[in-house]
């Protein structure tokens, strides 16, 4: 009985070797497993990334054309003001006390001038003496009114409806000339100021669509497009600037970041496979059970995808994680994984 046993046990472990043996000798002339799947169509956009800041169309500069001190405040940051009104007042007393000097040479220069026109018709008075108090008269208007005109460079009014977006100045402050007290937003919507690297410049023109993300947004898209592009670079970050107009209305304020995706394609039936399937621009495939390694021309990039626009065919079946031993000609088993698992 217990050689019965025996040998019953050393067939059975003979048959399992045996069996052992024969599945791995399977497998190597099958090959090594292999993980692929098919290429799925979807929508894919190419497109030139760019950080940027939000900006005024128009800014323009309120300053003082006189040096004085600043004595009151009517309007502050954020505020919206009409064309021509008040919004700051400089100290004028002695601006004001030369209008009222001159104004008074100019009444007298008037006077004189009248009663030598009076003499002068009269026969009284010499053409030289009537002209001398005409000019004296000229000169004394034109005085006066210069310093009507200093008067009124006292008072800063807004050049054009808009919105105060700083302010400078503080009252008790003396502001010299032509430096700014206010800045003015106007004229013209937001827009974006981006700049591009120098590489990728040549694909940018204008009139391309951009869609626009900003931090203090989330999750939000604004739409816009390319305005302008400065012809000059910066050599030094090798950039050129690109002005971005949105074309909607936005809640983004000026001195926001925006990162801007300029497009440079849309394709709505695009051919999608798996970024990690690409090595250097070549793509493993299986045909006939068999690996084939295929040059391929690469479209839009995601994080997960890429757009192939040649070198596979829709049906092939893709390695979608290469190993650094796969051979071409190679023979392999396949796992498949059906396209939707690869949707993003």
């Amino acid at each position: 009985m217990r050689q019965f046993l025996w040998t019953y046990w050393k067939v059975a472990l003979g048959v399992l070797v045996l069996a052992i043996a024969a599945n791995y000798l399977w497998a190597w002339a099958m090959g090594p497993s292999v993980t692929v799947t098919q290429a799925r169509r979807g929508a894919a956009v190419e497109a030139v990334y760019a950080t940027g800041t939000v900006e005024a169309t128009v800014m323009l500069p309120i300053a003082p054309r006189i040096t004085a001190r600043l004595t009151d405040l009517m309007v502050d940051e954020g505020t919206n003001v009409t064309a021509n009104q008040v919004l700051a007042q400089l100290e004028s007393t002695d601006v004001q006390n030369s209008v009222a000097e001159l104004d008074a040479k100019a009444a007298y220069a008037e006077g004189e001038y009248k009663r030598q026109e009076k003499l002068f018709a009269k026969g009284f008075s010499s053409t030289d003496a009537r002209d001398q108090a005409r000019a004296n008269f000229n000169a004394a208007k034109a005085a006066a009114a210069r310093a009507r005109a200093e008067a009124d460079f006292t008072t800063l009014r807004a050049p054009a409806d808009g919105l105060i977006i700083q302010r400078d100045g503080e009252i008790g402050q003396l502001i010299p000339v032509n430096q700014p007290v206010f800045w003015l937003s106007c004229c013209a919507p937001l827009r974006v100021s981006a700049e591009v690297d120098e590489e990728d410049i040549p694909r940018v023109k204008p009139g391309q669509k951009v869609l626009i993300r900003a931090d203090a947004f989330p999750g939000q898209i604004f739409s816009g497009t390319v305005q302008s592009i400065t012809p000059r670079g910066d050599a030094i970050s090798r950039s050129y600037r690109v002005r971005i107009g949105f074309t909607q209305e936005v809640p983004l304020q000026i001195g926001m970041t925006a990162e801007n995706n300029i497009v440079l394609r849309e394709t709505s039936d695009a051919l999608l496979i798996p970024l990690t399937a690409v090595v250097q621009n070549n793509v493993w495939v299986v045909r006939d059970g068999k690996l084939l390694l295929l040059p391929v021309q690469l479209g839009a990039q995601t994080e997960r995808e890429a757009e192939i626009i040649s070198g596979i065919e829709a049906d092939d079946w893709i390695v979608t994680k290469p190993l650094t031993t796969m051979q071409a000609g190679q023979t392999v088993r396949l796992h498949k994984i059906a396209n939707t698992e690869q949707a993003p």
